[in-house]
């Protein structure tokens, strides 16, 4: 008797098979703790919840809350289920092994990366998505959907396309094809400041065909990074002047800039010497970014 709101995503996944595929790719133990994200009326809920030590169901809509306390009420289930009620994006996650949740795909991009940078780390994460999204998510470089969000993910993540899942699965059926992906974050992460990489990334591929050197022609990307180049100068300065003042000899660890200083001549000289200049960002993959993004902090240019 409920009219699911398909603005705020509100698909139930109504297939029992699809739903124990999921349950079944996710290789649960009964020691985990899940974190569901948008449970619905609970199919996938409750076949998880026989399966594990505890869920942490996370819903926005009230209504829907009300049907799955109904649904484990009086059952020995209802022990291990706990329901966070709100929006997922603006609470802290709590502690959990491992996500499995057929998400409100408006909020994919965000969640993926909220998740991605979470700690403790959890062992994997089986979401459905948007067949499109999760294309992307696995997109390898010179592919036709490869873009920021596929590089970034895959810096962060090992990532896998498990399966397709029909629009007539769902009730009432999405206008979209569905795919189920799994999201096993690197443990340890790699040794990148990730807002500098997001800064980088997030440069070239604004037009991925273009070459980097006219990329990096943007007024304002040119503004951006001189404004951040004089705040690393000035640090370094006010670094130099204390270790002067505290060891009594000079250090030249001064960074002047000169009175006819131009920012787009350094950017273009860096992307030279790294021989990146002529390259394009839908060509490049992970390693050409970390030496791109090298070349520029080496010569105090910084993206964030």
């Amino acid at each position: 008797g409920i009219l699911f709101n398909t603005g705020a995503g509100q698909h139930i996944l109504k297939n029992p098979l699809v739903v124990n595929s999921i349950i079944e790719k996710a290789a649960l133990r009964r020691t985990d703790v899940i974190l569901e994200v948008g449970p619905g009326t609970g199919n996938l809920t409750v076949k998880m919840l026989e399966k594990v030590k505890k869920v942490i169901a996370c819903e926005i809509d009230p209504r829907l809350v009300g049907e799955l306390q109904k649904r484990v009420q009086g059952t020995c289930l209802a022990n291990k289920l706990e329901i966070k009620v709100g929006d997922i994006l603006k609470t802290d996650l709590p502690f959990f092994d491992a996500c499995v949740a057929n998400l409100p795909y408006q909020i994919s991009s965000p969640f993926v990366f909220k998740l991605l940078l979470h700690r403790p780390f959890f062992r994997c994460a089986i979401l459905m998505f948007q067949r499109e999204f999760a294309l992307r998510l696995v997109a390898k470089p010179g592919t036709k959907l490869y873009c920021r969000l596929s590089i970034n993910t895959q810096l962060l993540a090992r990532v896998d396309h498990l399966m397709k899942v029909g629009k007539n699965n769902f009730r009432p059926p999405p206008k979209v094809e569905s795919s189920v992906v799994r999201i096993e974050p690197k443990n340890p992460p790699p040794p990148i400041n990730f807002q500098e990489w997001d800064g980088l990334v997030r440069i070239a591929f604004v037009r991925k065909n273009k070459t980097l050197s006219a990329a990096f022609k943007s007024s304002a990307v040119e503004q951006l990074l001189d404004h951040n180049y004089r705040i690393h100068c000035s640090l370094q300065n006010t670094v130099s002047s204390f270790l002067i003042y505290s060891i009594s000899f000079y250090c030249d660890l001064h960074t002047e800039i000169p009175e006819n200083f131009k920012i787009a001549e350094k950017i273009q000289t860096v992307l030279k010497d790294t021989g990146y200049s002529e390259k394009r960002a839908r060509l490049m993959d992970i390693d050409d970014f970390i030496r791109l993004l090298h070349g520029f902090n080496s010569e105090g240019i910084h993206f964030s």
